[in-house]
């Protein structure tokens, strides 16, 4: 007896009636009751009805089948059930009967929930490993290399089944990139192998970009035997900060371009001042030279020069925005005649630049210039094309659309290397260039496809690798509906200025000094500021009164619109005449030009000037 009362476990004997017999002390430290008042009851008497049911039916069993059993019984408590561990076995008489069962009962109730709270554990770690998105892995090296679990997401990953990685312990190197195999296998055996991007073959050909994070368990050598972790699909992300560079990339680009660009303008500006001059110069010398001086010839090749460089100087405010489109009727044979002339010395000897032109084209409606930019940004593309020499050629056609309307079409042909497919899709795209690193902006075609589509027409090319290249420009011929530019002013003679006066406001003095030279040649009494300021000084101090306010746009401290809106505030009908050889949007103080406001562009024709100033006073008369 004091065996078992020194025991934790619970012991006691049950007659075959289900009447106590015996309990021990642990029995009954745990009822709280004493043997004398248990010994004689039944479980009945002590435990709710199903309880005492269970406790029956499982001493029937022992004492039916003869031998010791065991199973798992819940007893009722204040903290709620307790779980036992119950072995019980009969007791049989000498003539091999069973008279009793002995039950010992160990308290497993910390043990059981432990177990089960494990067993929870589990279940919710498959149940995430089985949704999660990434690759939850663990994989054995040592003794035996083996899967020991992959994630139902490989499947959408990798194209291959888990049970796969399972039967081939293999199969998860050979789906990584043959370049990327060695250094991810060699990661796997790196008692640290941390976080590791590589490229992996899908089942079926697909690249994917894998993210590893990844941890080693050892044994008590400090020997590798597995690693564990997760595998990340992170193509998307990567696609993304590819995407981001590149825009970073296209940005930093067209900040370089604008700087260029507002260099390009201020150069421009500056130029066609000096021009201008050149140009007014010339057009004296011609004048007082008279077409019989043996000297008027060269006077004449000035001002040609003067208009060539005009020209350079549009081309350069075309580049930097700062040129707003003149529509015009253009009759494209002309254009493309000049443009070959152009070419010929641009290109250098060994292109050869020719034309075919078809007859008796309609006239078109388009700024000149941008027109002139497209032709010339194909053939610089043609020009990369023929590094060895090649053959260019400008043909013009008429053709007709589907609803009956003419197409003017005109086409850059080049004996160039050609485009493969995969450039000839993505030529109009912005930024896109096949020439290296610091040649090219890839902004040619882009603009070109800007400029025509503006106009309405279409550009398209055609090009095949060895064959050469064709870049074709179809545009709507004009009507004569067409609103082109406004007719030019009537000529005026060259005297036409007695009586009236000018005010004439320019801040760089060569320029102002020419203009006031030509209009008081014309019989034109001309006063001059060189600056807005100076002007307002002039009209408040000295009541000056003038006709016609001939102004700058652009000057220091204020700007010429400003200028003629002061002006305008005690003479609102005063005729404003606008030179400049830079307009670029709003001009300082963050005024624009207004859009029919009378402007000049320099450098101007000697008539040009007097004509629009004739103009405004026949006007204002």
């Amino acid at each position: 007896m004091a065996l078992i009362d020194h025991t934790s476990s619970v012991i006691y004997m049950r007659d075959a009636d289900g009447r106590y017999m015996l309990v021990n002390r642990e029995y009954e430290r745990l009822f709280g009751l004493r043997r004398e008042d248990i010994v004689g009851l039944t479980d009945h008497d002590l435990f709710p009805l199903e309880t005492a049911d269970a406790f029956r039916t499982n001493d029937r069993q022992a004492l039916a089948g003869g031998v010791p059993i065991q199973m798992e019984e819940q007893v009722p408590g204040d903290a709620g059930n307790r779980i036992y561990l119950t072995v019980k076995f009969p007791l049989i008489d000498e003539a091999g009967t069973a008279y009793a069962v002995a039950g010992i009962s160990t308290d497993i109730t910390e043990r059981s929930r432990a177990v089960a709270a494990l067993r929870d554990s589990e279940e919710r770690f498959r149940l995430l490993a089985e949704h999660a998105q990434d690759i939850i892995f663990r994989y054995r090296l040592e003794p035996d290399p083996a899967m020991e679990y992959m994630s139902r997401a490989v499947q959408a990953v990798t194209g291959h089944t888990a049970e796969e990685f399972y039967a081939d312990p293999r199969l998860i190197f050979q789906c990584v990139d043959p370049a990327d195999r060695q250094i991810f296998e060699q990661s796997w055996r790196n008692p640290r192998p941390g976080t590791l991007t590589v490229r992996l073959r899908r089942n079926g050909g697909d690249e994917v970009w894998i993210e590893q994070r990844a941890s080693t368990v050892t044994d008590d050598a400090g020997r590798v035997i597995a690693v564990e972790g997760i595998l990340r699909d992170v193509s998307e992300r990567l696609a993304a900060e590819r995407d981001r560079a590149e825009l970073e990339q296209q940005l930093r680009q067209a900040e370089r371009l604008d700087s260029l660009g507002q260099l390009a303008g201020g150069i421009a500006h500056d130029f066609n001042n000096i021009l201008a001059v050149i140009s007014g110069y010339a057009d004296m010398l011609v004048e007082e030279l008279g077409e019989e001086h043996f000297s008027a010839a060269d006077a004449a090749g000035i001002k040609q020069a003067a208009a060539r460089g005009a020209a350079l100087t549009r081309q350069l405010l075309i580049f930097s925005r700062s040129e707003p489109s003149q529509p015009e009727m253009l009759d494209l044979n002309a254009v493309a005649v000049d443009m070959q002339r152009l070419l010929a010395r641009t290109l250098g000897e060994d292109i050869e630049v020719s034309t075919m032109l078809a007859p008796e084209l309609p006239a078109i409606v388009m700024d000149r210039s941008k027109l002139e930019q497209v032709v010339m940004n194909a053939a610089l593309n043609s020009r990369a094309a023929m590094p060895g020499g090649g053959h260019l050629t400008i043909t013009t056609a008429l053709e007709h659309d589907g609803g009956g309307d003419d197409l003017v079409c005109l086409s850059v042909i080049d004996t160039g290397v050609g485009m493969p497919p995969e450039v000839l899709a993505r030529a109009f795209e912005p930024f896109f260039t096949t020439r290296g690193r610091g040649s090219g902006t890839g902004l040619g075609l882009a603009t070109a496809y800007g400029v025509v589509t503006d106009a309405g027409g279409t550009i398209s090319l055609e090009s095949e690798q060895g064959k050469g290249t064709t870049l074709r420009v179809r545009l709507p011929a004009g009507t004569a509906s067409t609103q082109a530019v406004s007719p030019a002013a009537p000529t005026a003679p060259v005297l036409a200025g007695d009586g009236w006066s000018i005010l004439v406001v320019e801040d760089e003095e060569a320029v102002r000094d020419i203009v006031c030279r030509l209009l008081g040649k014309a019989g034109y009494q001309v006063f001059s500021a060189p600056n807005p300021a100076a002007a307002l000084d002039m009209c408040r101090d000295d009541n000056l009164t003038f006709d016609v306010l001939l102004t700058d746009v652009i000057m220091p401290g204020m700007s010429g619109t400003q200028l003629a809106a002061e002006l305008r505030r005690d003479r609102p009908d005063l005729p404003v005449l606008f030179m400049s050889g830079y307009t670029s949007g709003p001009a300082p103080g963050g005024q624009e030009l207004p859009a029919d406001a009378p402007l000049i562009r320099k450098p101007f024709e000697t008539q040009t000037l007097l004509n629009e100033v004739h103009r405004l006073i026949s006007q204002r008369t």
